[in-house]
């Protein structure tokens, strides 16, 4: 995925560094990346071979040598922008299990487009776990709401929390945005509301948002608000029989 042609050369900076970092070894995005052995990546799940995709370079982990070996050798004449495609990955490796791909979105503070509307305000903790308590098992995990570490912002819709966001603090001075909406109140806007006000409490405290998404209808309230997509990230776990 290439960065648009107005994203700041600092924005891309920050976003390389946050995940250089997070690979736990030496890394640098490049346009065909050497798999890095890093048992401790926190590109993907332990025990998995994470891929990072930014603009036209990209960076990837492996838990093992052997791994390492073999992807590297499924890889070896793929282009980056095409690391994390499911499908061409299906076709390279022996997969067992995937995460994603899941779309990366960062924001400049200069090109924050707020929303406002609805009363927003700061969810109390047992609101908060009414709201979590009523809400499907797989959406609160795609959310990652429960994981948040700043304050929870609620909008309400018929006297009942509708919509809750927040973000959890990340390494690099980043906002990771979760955001979920109740089904009943979904299409009406309100998660754009309280994501607004996640980011504009992130941005004050100086931090850099990130928004990780999978769904279309999320990937929309990112756009709204100003989140540039800089490119993806996607977790495998091969079979123990083409690792060895």
């Amino acid at each position: 995925m290439r960065p648009e042609p107005e994203t700041s050369s600092l924005l891309l900076v920050r976003c390389h560094a946050l995940w250089e970092g997070l690979a736990g070894v030496p890394v640098t995005f490049i346009p065909a990346p050497q798999v890095a052995l890093s048992p401790e990546s926190r590109l993907s799940p332990r025990g998995w071979v994470g891929i990072v995709v930014i603009g036209d370079a990209a960076i990837a982990t492996a838990p093992d040598a052997s791994t390492a070996r073999v992807f590297q050798r499924a890889i070896s004449d793929v282009p980056s922008g095409a690391l994390t495609d499911p499908e061409l990955l299906h076709e390279r490796c022996e997969i067992i299990d995937i995460l994603g791909p899941a779309t990366l979105a960062y924001l400049d503070p200069g090109e924050f487009r707020p929303r406002y509307g609805a009363a927003v305000r700061q969810s109390q903790d047992a609101e908060l776990r009414q709201f979590l308590a009523a809400a499907d098992t797989q959406d609160i995990k795609e959310s990652g709401l429960t994981e948040i570490t700043s304050p929870p912002f609620a909008v309400r819709h018929q006297g009942q929390i509708a919509a809750v966001a927040g973000y959890r603090h990340w390494p690099g001075q980043v906002a990771h945005l979760s955001v979920l909406t109740a089904t009943r109140a979904r299409g009406r806007g309100l998660g754009r509301l309280v994501a607004s006000a996640a980011v504009e409490h992130a941005i004050h405290e100086g931090l850099l948002p990130q928004w990780r998404a999978r769904s279309p209808g999320s990937r929309r309230i990112a756009r709204a608000l100003g989140f540039q997509e800089l490119g993806s990230q996607i977790s495998i776990r091969l079979s123990a029989d083409q690792a060895r």
